[in-house]
């Protein structure tokens, strides 16, 4: 009996990924759990391992083909070693988990009852976090999206087709009399959209006929860092708060221990300082810590310091999490941020690792320029942005004695959700961030 392979649903938020390496051939006999293909998504690279033992009949990927959740990838036919249907086991809302395919959770196909739909009048929807989240994000409500997946499930297409008015509303059944209508899910409640503020795209013109151009297609990073930063810049107002702080007495201090971390594994560059800085003021403002819950109207206070930091890589700006930044010492922060740079720019970065920040911090110092205005991690409601430290003339002291002296000054800008901010939330935040980098002592203090 032959059985398809399709890609599991990896992580809120995953709609789909570019294959990057198969690792088995038509023939080959796979054991449960072995590793089969290589997908990279959501800007991490992801090793698809197969739920079935059994011989590959058919594969239907190949590196560089943009497969989607539930697109087929594999054939495998069981012979006389039968098949472990992974892909028949139901994790929650009747969808497969995760972490059920890689860990073989199944039950045999032959003893797989009938799979039924439920009743759409009752009880949550069945879809996937992700599907979920999607809805959410275009103003969709499940329960009047047509479900073309098994067992009722509604998919991110439906959801999309649904959204973009391919398909007609499917009206949730009346209940009968006498008896109460169900509730939806807590998840599932209406979502606050605004009808009509997005304009439609109008068609490129034909560009050839000015001269010649060559088309690169939008994949891997690039493509989920498009799609992120419009789905931020769509839903967020963006405002920028710009301060110079003077890190001479910093640098001073970052060079004369930088050999002795350098020893350690670590590289203490002034990203780390500055992290512990940003800690020590999410708490003392702690709606920079938060996200913005529309359907809820409410702002969800986060009470962990999980900062994410952005890296260039060949392949696009990777953004992993370093979690407890408050708890760890500035010597655990530089070995573990160089550590995680490295993977980052190797593609070795795995997905939970990019999940979970609570604010991010971006440096572009090393590339020059004078400033820049950087784009909100949706769902955070601030980043912070670090230029390029420069020596510059600063004046010391009053009108009447005063004094200008070389100083090293960094532009900090934060963006932040005028939603959530207002402009004195951010000047007081940023001017906390300041003063721990212009004044070690203190810094040191508040850690």
């Amino acid at each position: 009996m032959a059985q398809a392979f399709k890609l599991p649903d990896l992580g809120e938020g995953i709609h789909e990924g570019e294959v990057t390496a198969v690792l088995v051939s038509v023939g080959d006999r796979v054991a449960e759990g072995q590793p089969i293909l290589e997908v990279e998504t959501d800007k991490a690279s992801v090793q698809i391992p197969s739920p079935f033992t059994g011989m590959v009949q058919e594969i239907k990927a190949k590196p560089g083909d943009v497969v989607r959740v539930g697109s087929a990838l594999m054939v495998f036919g069981g012979g006389e070693d039968g098949l472990a249907a992974a892909s028949v086991g139901a994790g929650r809302d009747g969808v497969v988990e995760p972490s059920e395919v890689a860990q073989g959770a199944a039950r045999p196909l032959q003893d797989a009852g009938p799979i039924l739909a439920p009743e759409r009048g009752a009880g949550p929807v069945p879809a996937s976090p992700a599907t979920r989240r999607l809805a959410r994000e275009l103003g969709v409500e499940l329960r009047r999206v047509p479900a073309s997946g098994p067992a009722g499930l509604v998919t991110a297409e439906d959801v999309r087709a649904f959204a973009a008015g391919k398909v007609h509303s499917e009206e949730a059944p009346e209940a009968p009399q006498g008896e109460p209508v169900a509730k939806p899910a807590p998840e599932e409640a209406e979502p606050i959209s605004m009808p009509g503020w997005t304009a439609p795209v109008p068609p490129l013109p034909d560009f050839g006929r000015w001269g010649s151009v060559e088309r690169l297609p939008l994949r891997s990073v690039r493509r989920s860092t498009a799609a992120h930063v419009a789905l931020a810049w769509s839903q967020i107002p963006h405002v920028n708060h710009q301060d110079l702080a003077d890190v001479t007495r910093l640098e001073a201090f970052r060079r004369q221990h930088a050999a002795e971390i350098d020893a350690l594994g670590g590289k203490l560059t002034l990203t780390v300082f500055v992290m512990k800085a940003v800690a020590a003021a999410l708490k003392l403002f702690p709606r920079v810590n938060s996200s913005l819950d529309t359907n809820a109207q409410e702002i969800v206070l986060k009470r962990y310091y999980h900062l994410g930091v952005a890296v260039d890589t060949e392949r696009g700006l990777i953004v992993p999490v370093i979690r407890d930044v408050d708890r760890k010492s500035i010597t655990d922060l530089a070995v573990e941020v160089k550590e995680m740079a490295q993977r980052a720019k190797s593609g070795d970065t795995a997905l939970e690792e990019m999940q979970g920040g609570s604010f991010t911090i971006t440096n572009v110092g090393a590339l020059g320029g004078t400033g820049f205005a950087p784009i909100i991690n949706y769902p955070q409601v601030a980043i912070l942005g670090m230029g390029r430290s420069r020596l510059q003339p600063v004046v010391l002291g009053d009108e009447n004695d005063y004094q200008i002296v070389p100083r090293l000054m960094m532009p900090l800008v934060l963006a932040f959700d005028h939603r959530v901010l207002d402009g004195a939330d951010a000047a007081r935040f940023v001017g906390a961030v300041k003063e721990s980098l212009e004044d070690p002592d203190k810094l040191w203090l508040r850690i």
